[in-house]
């Protein structure tokens, strides 16, 4: 079974197309190939297949390494429109996807770089549904008080402020028990940021069923989003681990996201692993 590995600002994922697959994606087999050290080893799988719409230029399934899957990932989109782009599923500079968020419209800017909308933020939503109108709220975790900013991004983002501990804070301590804090039904992801400038903030990511990561594009949509609620300037420079990406947060918060993507390798499952996959219901 052929597959290719891409990764963005460090995030890396597997891709596969639906129609090599010889079984169902399920989340044991999932947590299989995701494996560092007896899978492929991922932060997650990409999957496409041919979309039902004739809008859409294909269809994207995003799975987490712990067999979950996410409605949106900034850093899995980009590498599937780059992949798709590349391999021929369109020659469009602009088109669309279609994702578990809804529709995604990408616009190919370079060789490996693009720009996502990413549609439009929300600070209210299911995700935190004892929120109040701002979306603001007060968590404890870790056995630390933080006030947290919601931010629906496709997927739900609990943004965190910090200022200058931002580098020493200890992400395994907080992020777990944010990630799965009572008042997120469905867990969340959760970025701890830190203001830098009228435009520019640096972030640390801890996402849903992953933990801490190099980068997230919706980790830092929701941050940037956070900021500019906050009063920063858009398009906001974003810092991460990985790398920069720009997000552009609109009047009624419409995000843009902008950064690259590159393939890393093409590889074939060995039919030992293969076999284990079929095994793994």
């Amino acid at each position: 079974m052929r597959f290719e590995k891409w990764q963005a600002l460090g995030n890396d994922y597997i891709i596969v197309e639906e129609r090599v697959l010889p079984f169902e994606l399920t989340a044991a087999r999932v947590r299989l190939m995701c494996a560092t050290h007896t899978g492929v080893g991922s932060d997650g799988i990409l999957l496409l297949s041919d979309a039902s719409d004739p809008r859409f230029v294909a269809s994207l399934r995003i799975f987490n390494p712990d067999g979950s899957e996410a409605e949106l990932s900034g850093n899995g989109a980009r590498e599937a429109i780059l992949y798709l782009r590349a391999h021929g599923w369109t020659n469009e500079d602009e088109f669309s996807i279609q994702t578990a968020a809804g529709e995604i419209r990408p616009r190919i800017t370079g060789e490996d770089t693009c720009t996502v909308g990413m549609g439009r933020a929300s600070v209210r939503s299911k995700d935190f549904p004892s929120g109040g109108e701002d979306g603001t709220g007060t968590l404890e975790s870790g056995g630390r008080d933080f006030v947290f900013q919601h931010v629906s991004i496709g997927n739900p983002q609990c943004a965190i402020e910090v200022g200058d501990e931002l580098e020493e804070l200890d992400l395994g301590l907080y992020g777990p028990g944010i990630e799965h804090h009572e008042l997120f039904p469905n867990r969340t992801n959760v970025s701890f940021w830190r203001r830098d400038g009228d435009a520019e903030i640096t972030a640390r990511i801890f996402e849903r069923g992953v933990g801490e990561t190099m980068a997230s594009g919706t980790g830092a949509s929701g941050a940037a989003v956070a900021a500019v609620l906050g009063g920063a300037e858009s398009p906001v420079t974003v810092h991460l681990d990985g790398g920069d990406l720009e997000v552009e947060v609109g009047e009624e918060l419409q995000v843009e996201l902008t950064g690259w993507a590159k393939p890393v390798y093409t590889g074939t499952l060995s039919d030992e692993l293969l076999e284990d996959l079929r095994e793994a219901k």
